[in-house]
């Protein structure tokens, strides 16, 4: 894709870099949605993908979230507002049911929509300092709209979800790892570095045991203990036998790392 485009999409072997490009508030427009929603999808049958990194343009900011002023504009090219909506859902679900790991890097803004997605990544990496991580709907006088007040209590539990939405906080990078929110907190200067590290650790992972993992845990809050458990046997036998299955008990056996993805 070219620099004009509203979603920058960058390879590096097996890491995916997904860029909004709309610096520098990263708003999340129509347009970066329909790309988004056509990658994520492109993504999920992608074999030589194995991680994906979301971030914004530049260094100022992750994303303030939705465009306010293109609501009319939605309207009209959608047929209306709740189905703009409806999209958004379905993009941040989407990614969060990606058969291979998504890292969101947190910096500068991440506000509504700029944390909702984040909140369908499998890990968030935050800035050490300037970040201004928050659902500040209660200041538009309505409710975050894209899955934040299910995605963020899970997270982070009730009280804190409360906490954060009801007085619309904007909590900063170490907060957010203090709440568990994020997994890890970096340097500014480290941040992206970070993320394509752990990508590429990730990237190295069978592909098939890394699908299986994410199935069962993604899914594991809305399923019994029995059906979680059915759910793991079923990850379990998808990977037996599987060349890397074979590699690692392999490499077990000769005390050598061992190296993936014969899938």
């Amino acid at each position: 894709m070219s620099p004009g485009d509203a979603l920058i999409v960058e390879r590096q072997g097996r890491v995916v870099t997904l860029i909004n490009n709309d610096p520098p508030y990263n708003r999340m427009t129509l347009d970066f949605m329909d790309q988004l929603e056509v990658a994520v999808a492109d993504l999920a049958r992608d074999e030589s993908a194995g991680a994906i990194v979301i971030r914004g343009a530049g260094e100022e900011h992750f994303s303030v979230g939705m465009n306010l002023k293109q609501g009319p504009e939605a309207v009209k090219r959608m047929g209306s507002f709740e189905a703009m909506l409806d999209q958004r859902l379905r993009v941040v679900a989407a990614i969060e049911n990606l058969p291979k790991p998504v890292i969101a890097t947190l910096y500068g803004y991440c506000l509504g929509g700029g944390l909702e997605l984040p909140l369908g990544c499998h890990f968030r990496l935050a800035a050490a300092e300037g970040a201004k991580i928050g659902l500040p709907e209660m200041d538009l006088g309505t409710v975050p709209a894209w899955g934040g007040t299910a995605r963020l209590t899970r997270c982070v539990g009730r009280d804190a979800a409360l906490d954060m939405i009801l007085r619309a906080k904007k909590i900063s990078g170490p907060e957010a790892l203090r709440i568990g929110l994020v997994q890890e907190v970096w340097p500014n200067a480290e941040l992206q570095q970070r993320a394509q590290d752990l990508a590429r650790e990730l990237a190295a992972m069978p592909s098939s045991a890394v699908a299986g993992v994410l199935a069962c845990v993604v899914g594991a809050g809305e399923k019994s203990l029995n059906e979680a458990i059915a759910e793991e046997r079923r990850a379990v036998q998808a990977t037996i036998g599987t060349p890397d299955w074979k590699e690692g008990i392999q490499a077990f056996l000769e005390k050598r790392p061992p190296r993936f993805h014969g899938d």
